[in-house]
């Protein structure tokens, strides 16, 4: 298929054409930022947690990047579990809830920004993703606010008004839409784990898996949002994710080194 070919077929068939969409996904792969590491700051796993979880992982960053390129998103925590259930309890549809979580993400990644501000890293706010690269190739990092921008197009879920792609998604389609080098997961935990290790001490960690067999598995728990599995499904570029535990010191800079730490969840093919 050559790009005149796909140019003809854009102009003249509807853009849900079979032969279409056949055609865009054999075009030319291009990665926009394939040496960048996005990660993803939890909200309700670090900053909520104050300066003693927050402060040393600031540090870590600022080290790292001497060596390696971030983009640092940020989750929303135990503040948008509280607004989700209010706004919940008044009736109020998923769309509304989204935006909630869209603020409160907002929030801490200011935080996280005027810790990092003495560092020349800034905040990019949600109207201004697109100039996520250009920050990055000047700087080597930026801070942004990891939930999706659907705002009131989020997708209802089957069950309840809880936004179903809320931070860990966002974090994940930043990282696939620029091709980036990786996506890591920075949490309170070590890893994926059988249960939740908080409430059940029989839980076992599970090092590595592959997308259909975490999915297979059916885990009442999961250490990153449902929705990312089927994300990862469909991806063109970052076909793994690694969670690690980022109140235990270094761990996150092995994981940009390339070091298996922690959990690694593979997308098969």
């Amino acid at each position: 298929m050559t790009v005149a070919a796909l140019g003809e077929l854009l102009l003249s068939r509807s853009l849900d054409d079979p032969e279409l969409l056949a055609a865009t996904a054999q075009a030319p792969e291009h990665r926009i930022l394939p040496d960048v590491h996005v990660l993803k700051i939890g909200g309700q796993s670090l900053m909520d947690r104050g300066r003693a979880a927050v402060r040393p992982l600031v540090d870590e960053i600022v080290e790292a990047r001497a060596d390696h390129r971030m983009l640092i998103g940020t989750g929303g925590g135990t503040r948008a579990r509280h607004a989700y259930s209010l706004a919940a309890e008044l009736g109020l549809p998923t769309g509304v809830l989204s935006d909630i979580g869209s603020a409160v993400a907002g929030q801490n990644a200011t935080m996280l920004g005027h810790l990092l501000a003495e560092y020349g890293i800034p905040v990019v706010g949600g109207g201004a993703m697109a100039s996520l690269p250009l920050k990055v190739a000047e700087i080597g990092a930026a801070v942004f606010a990891g939930m999706p921008p659907y705002d009131m197009w989020q997708r209802p879920p089957a069950e309840g008004v809880i936004p179903p792609y809320r931070t860990d998604a966002g974090c994940y389609l930043v990282a696939e839409t620029y091709g980036c080098k990786s996506m890591i997961y920075v949490k309170d935990e070590d890893g994926l784990y059988t249960a939740n290790p908080k409430t059940d001490p029989s839980a076992e960690l599970i090092p590595e898996i592959t997308v259909d067999e975490l999915i297979a598995r059916d885990l009442p728990d999961l250490v990153v949002e449902r929705p990312v599995l089927d994300l990862m499904r469909h991806a063109r570029f970052v076909r793994s994710i690694q969670i690690v535990n980022g109140l235990e010191p270094g761990l996150l800079t092995r994981a940009l080194a390339g070091e298996h730490v922690g959990t690694l969840i593979t997308a098969e093919g």
